[in-house]
């Protein structure tokens, strides 16, 4: 489905008092599919977290290495440790192998069952019971489905499906079928949600039902198939000055997001398109370290250069959290770069004498190399598809 993109995306919250998480989220994108797999650890704490990160790393290595699926979950249930006690897997797991063209295939051994979401409403998918030889307690359902355009899978560990046990309206926790109504509800009254926003959602009413402090590990996961949301980022001038007016061309046919990181090419793009740029000069009293933002009429985000976009890379690196980040121009920035799936960097190649060293080779040129970076990051860590355009 070339027209369409398929985001994927998770939120996860640690078990109240525990650093190291239980669950693991993991994605592999390759140039025909994105493999998601979502494990749950037994128990808490370190030894959870270690027995679930190896079966989502050994999961996405195997699929996107072309091995079938069904049986890459039988060789990770013949590799992980068995309980002695309660003779049980040491993790549990849901694995999604989905093409870009829509085709889904899903294997789930003891997680929650997901939801398929289709024109607001949950569409049952029938599934396959695959037997395990061993004597484990335990079930595999392996499950083929084709996506169409604004369906949304969501899955989640047990720390959402349990999550409020003991409450007096939710004496078994909130439970499957609730979780399933309130992601129906939840998507029919805001059709636009994205897979991030849908997981967080989840995700913290589920820590809500512990009373916003989580009794168990709680991750929620989904893929969305959409229109693609596209931003374009500005930074640099052009190596010539007769080609500023490309600049504004550019500007005036994208559709998406556009966005401005240099008070440069602010300038040649206001001039261009014979606009004023406004500073937001509150932003001087409460961001000292991060320069101030502005307005300009057709763009969503104009930023200073070097020093924005370096500190918004080190915070996508880290993953750091736009919940904690300071309102500023590095965390608006941020913010809509992960809100968008297809971005395209503009970037101007005339070389600034004082960020350039002249004994360094050209391909070192320090905006060359950070849009590089951003393209590697946002592919890699983000799933998202990225381009780089010289001018």
């Amino acid at each position: 489905m070339p027209d369409y993109f398929l985001e994927a995306d998770y939120y996860q919250i640690c078990k109240h008092g525990y650093q190291s998480c239980g669950d693991s989220f993991y994605s592999i994108k390759t140039p025909d599919r994105i493999v998601s797999v979502l494990a749950d650890g037994l128990g808490s704490g370190i030894k959870a977290s270690v027995l679930a990160t190896l079966t989502t790393t050994m999961a996405a290595g195997f699929i996107s290495s072309r091995m079938d699926i069904k049986r890459a979950a039988e060789v990770i249930l013949e590799t992980l440790p068995v309980c002695s006690y309660r003779h049980i897997g040491y993790s549990t797991f849901t694995i999604i192998d989905a093409g870009f063209d829509g085709k889904v295939r899903i294997i789930e051994h003891d997680n929650p069952p997901y939801a398929l979401i289709r024109n607001g409403e949950l569409i049952k998918v029938e599934k396959q019971e695959i037997p395990i030889k061993s004597f484990r307690k335990s079930h595999l359902y392996y499950s083929e489905l084709e996506l169409q355009p604004e369906d949304r899978i969501i899955y989640y560990s047990d720390g959402v499906s349990q999550s409020g046990m003991g409450l007096p309206h939710l004496p078994l926790g909130w439970q499957e079928k609730r979780v399933e109504d309130y992601i129906r509800d939840l998507i029919t009254g805001n059709p636009r949600l994205s897979a991030g926003e849908i997981s967080k959602i989840i995700a913290q009413k589920a820590r809500e039902y512990d009373g916003n402090k989580a009794a168990d590990d709680i991750t929620c996961a989904a893929l969305y198939l959409r229109n693609p949301r596209r931003t374009l980022v500005f930074t640099g001038p052009p190596y010539k000055k007769e080609h500023d007016p490309i600049l504004a061309e550019l500007a005036q046919e994208f559709t998406g997001k556009k966005v401005i990181c240099g008070g440069t090419t602010a300038a040649i793009l206001a001039r261009e398109l014979g606009t004023n740029i406004k500073v937001n000069l509150r932003e001087l009293r409460t961001n000292s370290e991060i320069p101030p933002t502005a307005t300009m009429k057709g763009f969503d985000l104009v930023t200073e250069g070097t020093i924005t976009l370096s500190r918004c890379l080190s915070a996508l690196e880290e993953d750091a959290n736009l919940d904690t980040m300071p309102d500023n121009a590095v965390r608006r920035l941020m913010k809509l770069l992960l809100d968008s799936d297809i971005i395209e960097f503009v970037v101007g190649t005339k070389i600034n004498d004082a960020h350039q060293d002249p004994a360094l080779p050209k391909d070192l040129e320090i905006r060359r190399n950070l849009m590089k970076q951003y393209c590697k990051v946002l592919e890699k860590k983000y799933l998202k598809s990225t381009r780089i355009v010289f001018v």
